[in-house]
């Protein structure tokens, strides 16, 4: 999961770097501030990416679905590999032994050939389709994080909103006042919008 939160906060970091940014408060008062200020409309603002992914329920969720989704194909490939394995060591066996004809072991090795092809073409068939769901997964997550953001926007009317990652500031954000960050009220709409949809299905 901490893999796949990495990629969606890859695909929307911000572009802006803030230079003038006052001295870093500790995260018990930064957030004390940030509950207890909003940044005023027309501001430069941001979020932060990871924090957001972490306890959006929405992405929790979809995440944990294509997750167990990934374990349950790895436990499947890894069980057609287990039994192949032994019908190999079993033909092996039974070569050593002198207990079947030439044309018997010709026939059986060309099947544990055929076996082995399929296997390795029904494993990149399915990481294939795994991959294909964690993208849409993603895709899913970042609109809704998009149009959320465009939504409250609307209302806040801020100048700019722009991501950082991490626990720390990282880029593009050096450093900032910690009134302009807006994780929080982020995270606490993105959740009772999901809870609202969930309940209306």
């Amino acid at each position: 999961m901490k893999k796949t939160f990495t990629l969606f906060a890859a695909a929307i970091t911000g572009a802006l770097f803030i230079s003038s940014c006052s001295l870093f408060e500790s995260k018990d008062a930064q957030k004390e501030t940030t509950e207890k200020v909003s940044a005023a409309s027309g501001s430069i603002v941001y979020i932060n990416l990871d924090r957001i992914l972490r306890e959006y329920d929405m992405a929790n969720d979809l995440t944990s679905v294509v997750n167990a989704k990934a374990q349950g194909i790895e436990e499947d490939i890894n069980r057609r590999g287990g039994k192949l394995e032994r019908d190999q060591k079993d033909f092996e066996n039974k070569i050593n032994k002198g207990l079947m004809t030439q044309s018997t072991a010709e026939v059986q090795y060309k099947k544990l050939q055929d076996d082995q092809l399929n296997l390795q073409n029904y494993a990149a068939r399915k990481q294939q389709e795994i991959q294909e769901e964690f993208a849409v997964t993603q895709n899913q997550i970042l609109d809704a994080i998009g149009s959320f953001l465009k939504e409250y926007n609307a209302e806040k009317g801020y100048a700019m909103i722009l991501t950082t990652q991490g626990d720390n500031l990282s880029l593009p954000i050096a450093c900032a006042d910690t009134t302009l960050d807006i994780t929080n009220e982020v995270v606490e709409g993105l959740n009772k919008a999901y809870v609202k949809e969930k309940n209306s299905k």
